[in-house]
C-alpha cells in the first residue's frame, strides 16, 4: 500500500505532470515525471488505469500491483518529484516483479537523459 502522504489526488496535478512532464515508455506502463518545487513537500505518485486495461477486477488488481511497486521506489525520489504511472493494457497479465522492474527502468531512463539534474 502506498501511504496517503505520497498519493497524488488532484486532477490538475495529474494533468500538469502528464502534459509537461518527461515521459518514458515500457512494455506494460508509461512513466511521467516532473519536479514541482512550489507544491507540497514529499514525492507524489499517481496512477492512471483506464478501461482499456480490462474490467473493474483487472483494473483494481493492476492498481494494487502498481501501488506496491511504486512504494519500493519512494526512497529514490526527491521531495519535489511528481510521478504518474499509466498502465497499458498488457499490464493486466504482468506479474508484480516485472512491473517493479519496468518502473525502475523507466525512472533510470528519465534520469539518464541529457539536461536532467538527477
Amino acid at each position: 500500500m502506498l501511504p496517503a502522504q505520497y498519493r497524488m489526488t488532484r486532477s490538475a496535478e495529474f494533468g500538469v505532470t502528464v502534459s509537461r512532464g518527461i515521459k518514458a515508455a515500457q512494455p506494460d506502463l508509461v512513466l511521467y515525471t516532473r519536479a514541482d518545487k512550489a507544491g507540497d513537500p514529499g514525492p507524489r505518485i499517481g496512477l492512471v488505469v483506464s478501461k482499456a486495461v480490462g474490467n473493474a477486477v483487472q483494473r483494481h488488481r493492476v492498481s494494487r500491483r502498481l501501488r506496491h511497486a511504486a512504494r519500493t521506489i519512494l526512497p529514490e525520489l526527491d521531495p519535489e518529484d511528481r510521478v504518474v504511472i499509466r498502465a497499458l493494457p498488457s499490464s493486466r497479465n504482468a506479474i508484480s516483479p516485472r512491473l517493479e522492474q519496468e518502473l525502475r527502468t523507466a525512472l533510470q531512463k528519465i534520469r539518464m537523459r541529457p539536461g536532467e539534474s538527477k
